[in-house]
């Protein structure tokens, strides 16, 4: 699974790399992104720009915002009811420059970071959704002009991450890793040209795997040396 990533690389390099911008809030390093959190990712509705959505899918018809579903596995995604509509129709890519695995040592369970050897950036395959509470009227309000007991939570947007079979590099961490797309393949992904070719696991070669702190372990510490290679710090 991808449980964890970093993002790293500063705003105007990111608008670069994907010639989309930022708006609202100018976007600072991660280096610890969770699920649960709002994360930068470009969506089909607005491929130009930047948007926070939340990482944990919620699907458009659930009963309620609860239990986001944070990755999709690829070999069921466009079948799965909680993936199928969002898989022919609301498509996103979730840049990233790095994300965490944990592996069981004999010293306990050790996180490693996955990445490329030039530390460059890279676009996760995903998916979006937009959540909206029913609103219902309730007790005597319902009978004259009332309150709703929706009315004062909006739509929720929210995202989760394709993963797919390791590649050489990463089967020694997990069994799954994420969707990482050529950047040949970010725009047909978004466009809904690209299909089922685009879930090969990306190859191992240009990529690296190292030992990092256990402090990554606490989803509310963000800082850099969270990236260090152990001994370096």
């Amino acid at each position: 699974m991808c449980g964890r990533y970093t993002l790293v690389a500063d705003e105007d390099a990111l608008e670069t790399r994907f010639d989309a911008r930022f708006r609202d809030t100018a976007f600072t390093p991660r280096y610890n992104m969770a699920p649960g959190q709002e994360l930068p990712v470009i969506t089909d509705a607005e491929p130009a720009t930047f948007q926070r959505l939340e990482w944990g899918l919620v699907p458009s018809w659930a009963d309620d915002d609860s239990g986001g579903l944070i990755n999709a596995r690829a070999e069921s995604v466009d079948e799965k009811p909680s993936f199928e509509a969002a898989y022919e129709r609301r498509r996103c890519l979730v840049p990233a420059d790095g994300f965490y695995e944990w592996v069981e040592t004999d010293d306990g369970t050790r996180p490693y970071r996955v990445g490329f050897e030039d530390e460059r950036v890279f676009a996760m395959a995903g998916l979006w959704e937009r959540w909206e509470p029913e609103t219902t009227q309730t007790g005597l309000d319902a009978f004259g002009g009332g309150v709703d007991d929706g009315s004062e939570r909006g739509p929720l947007e929210t995202f989760t991450i394709i993963t797919t079979e390791p590649n050489d590099l990463v089967a020694d961490l997990h069994h799954r890793m994420a969707v990482i797309l050529t950047p040949d393949a970010e725009r047909r992904w978004l466009s809904g040209e690209a299909g089922r070719e685009v879930f090969e696991p990306y190859p191992a070669d240009e990529m690296r795997a190292y030992p990092v702190s256990t402090a990554v372990n606490d989803p509310t510490t963000d800082e850099p040396s969270l990236i260090d290679p152990l001994g370096t710090a």
